[in-house]
């Protein structure tokens, strides 16, 4: 009977010692804190200014590469993020979206402006010389190439679709993609603003 007292306090003490226990939060999207360096760029914005990754300090930050006159794949995930953000509702506004050019000969931070801002006013164009690109894509691992224009000099460009999710302090948080789609995104964003 000794023994039986025993295990009920330990069954007792196991359960109550679980209530104080914060449980890690779970992912619907790739968890890579520790696995990439922190928001580290200068760039240039679609208002013409300079600015480096300090500029969006305390904002949930989301980075993500492709070009304006891509013809499918950036415009879904930068559809997909606008209606993550809408199914946060007010909390999108601890949110930047920054959309990073690859094609700088082509977008003009006038195109950027008028591309980005189509998506919501949580979304900002980036882009910077030849060298400054390289600098960023490398640091995150990001492929660009350009394809051979057309005879009407149109070209396309190949480039990484990954979006990269920056917490407040700059630190690599999650990295997500347009196929998970708009609910696991708005999950884990709810997740990442509500921890601070």
């Amino acid at each position: 009977m000794k023994w039986f007292y025993v295990a009920l306090l330990f069954v007792v003490a196991s359960v109550l010692s679980g209530c104080n226990a914060k449980s890690a939060p779970v992912w619907d999207t790739e968890n890579v804190t520790g696995g990439l360096p922190p928001i580290q760029f200068t760039l240039t914005d679609d208002e013409g200014h300079v600015v480096d990754a300090s500029h969006y300090a305390g904002k949930i930050t989301l980075l993500y590469f492709g070009y304006t006159h891509c013809p499918d794949v950036c415009p879904t995930t930068l559809a997909t993020i606008h209606e993550a953000l809408h199914k946060i509702g007010k909390q999108a506004d601890d949110v930047r979206v920054l959309f990073v050019s690859v094609d700088p000969k082509r977008d003009t931070a006038r195109a950027l402006k008028s591309y980005a801002s189509a998506f919501g006013p949580h979304f900002i164009g980036l882009t910077g010389t030849q060298p400054q690109l390289q600098a960023v894509t490398k640091r995150y691992h990001v492929t660009y190439s350009y394809y051979a224009p057309d005879s009407n000099g149109d070209y396309e460009v190949q480039h990484s679709s990954a979006i990269f999710v920056f917490g407040r302090h700059g630190n690599a948080r999650l990295l997500m993609e347009y196929q998970k789609g708009a609910t696991a995104m708005a999950h884990d964003l709810g997740q990442l603003i509500s921890q601070g």
